[in-house]
């Protein structure tokens, strides 16, 4: 069991030196990185094709690579807002890290590209613990999921810098006890944002590319109180940009 144990700790502190090391080169380049954490479902693809495709409308130079176990078909969606993307197929792993991500950005993420989203592999649990040289660790639950899911994996929702709601529009057909779900946020991770979106309204489409185009222009973002307990790798809610503009 120690061996276990003391594996898992060398593999996640080798990911996190991969992780600073990334997060370095992307700030050099002024781009900012941004993770998108969820369970299969929530809608995150939707939302993203939406939020992509208001940030080429404003002129704002971003990428997406998405990430699945198979099939490139959120790659072929995402493509449709016609930003630079990119699918990667894990071939069974069940997350992204950070020396993986790298390499797939090598030669392939355009120089001028400012925001970068990363769809990770859908899954709560594995790609929690990986770093990626993020500059915003976003999780994303639909109201369709429950209540609790912030309790069920506090580990993905303690470590988040904003949470977003998805499907917001399906909330009183889900009877989704909203209040609930935000103290139980709060529980895991004290003073974190929370947005409601609904990528088929449009309700709440651009929150997103707001808040990380405030990251790009230098603002901090939550520092997760759990954050403490993770070690340097996952900190982050503590790294600071150099203030890069983007066009509006």
């Amino acid at each position: 069991m120690c061996q276990t144990v003391d594996l898992r700790q060398a593999v996640l502190a080798r990911n996190d030196d991969s992780a600073r090391e990334l997060r370095a080169a992307l700030t050099a380049r002024g781009t900012v990185a941004v993770n998108l954490l969820s369970s299969p479902g929530s809608g995150k693809t939707a939302l993203l094709e939406a939020e992509l495709g208001l940030a080429r409308q404003r002129g704002v130079p971003v990428a997406a690579l998405t990430a699945d176990l198979a099939t490139e078909n959120d790659a072929l969606r995402l493509a449709r807002s016609g930003a630079p993307v990119k699918q990667v197929l894990t071939d069974g792993l069940c997350h992204l890290e950070a020396r993986m991500l790298a390499g797939h950005l090598d030669g392939w993420l355009p120089q001028d590209c400012r925001l970068l989203f990363v769809e990770n592999v859908g899954n709560l649990v594995c790609p929690a613990s990986y770093d990626l040289g993020e500059s915003l660790r976003v999780v994303l639950a639909s109201v369709t999921e429950g209540e609790d899911k912030p309790l069920k994996y506090p580990t993905a929702f303690g470590l988040a810098n904003l949470v977003l709601v998805t499907k917001a529009d399906l909330a009183a057909a889900a009877e989704f006890d909203e209040a609930a779900f935000l103290a139980n946020v709060q529980r895991v991770n004290p003073g974190v944002e929370v947005l409601h979106t609904s990528a088929r309204t449009g309700d709440g489409v651009g929150a997103l590319l707001e808040r990380a185009l405030a990251v790009l222009d230098g603002a901090e973002v939550h520092r997760p109180v759990m954050a403490a307990d993770h070690g340097g790798g996952h900190h982050h809610g503590g790294h600071h940009h150099d203030p890069v503009q983007a066009p509006r």
